[in-house]
């Protein structure tokens, strides 16, 4: 064999297994943004904090994981109802009650109470002094839930028209954890 057949050899074998390593990682990167897009459609969900209306749990501009599969709502969860009747964008709240429960709140001390049971709520920002202009019923109905946010004097709510009782179809999932600032990476509570 001659010199030169020689080299198209050695060229062609080395040519070959460039091709091979770029296939195999194309696939691989292929393979992993399918599985990034089935986990993103059907289980988690980022979610950017928009406003200050769950503060102090939440701020402006954090980012969230919201878990989307298999959720029903819980009080003292924190949920994210993507957009309906006059929302032009998703918001986060906390859900207060769920359907079945009695509700009342007491806007003179700000207290409020789940079937019969005043909640300690030691996550929200200060006494709560906003009434809000929707009716609040004694009895959440089947298949709806009543959220509020935890900075109550600047949230938009469940107490005010614009949001009213959240049908449950309308909950994107609860947002589990912080994963963005890295200084405020931590689950929910």
């Amino acid at each position: 064999m001659s010199k030169d057949s020689t080299d198209e050899v050695n060229f062609a074998a080395v040519s070959g297994k460039a091709e091979l390593f770029c296939f195999e990682w194309i696939e691989l990167i292929s393979q992993s943004l399918i599985v990034v897009a089935f986990v993103m459609a059907f289980a988690f969900r980022p979610f950017t904090i928009d406003g200050s209306s769950m503060r102090d749990t939440l701020y402006d501009r954090d980012k969230v994981i919201v878990k989307k599969w298999d959720f029903v709502p819980h009080n003292g969860d924190v949920v994210v109802i993507r957009r309906y009747r006059e929302l032009d964008a998703p918001i986060i709240k906390r859900v207060i009650a769920t359907e079945g429960q009695e509700l009342e709140i007491d806007f003179q001390t700000g207290s409020v109470f789940v079937n019969g049971e005043k909640l300690n709520e030691n996550y929200i920002k200060e006494p709560m002094r906003r009434r809000g202009d929707a009716e609040i019923p004694k009895v959440i109905p089947k298949g709806f839930t009543f959220v509020m946010g935890d900075n109550r004097n600047n949230s938009t709510d469940s107490r005010w028209n614009m949001v009213g009782l959240v049908d449950n179809s309308y909950i994107v999932g609860k947002a589990v954890c912080v994963y963005f600032p890295f200084y405020r990476i931590g689950m929910i509570r």
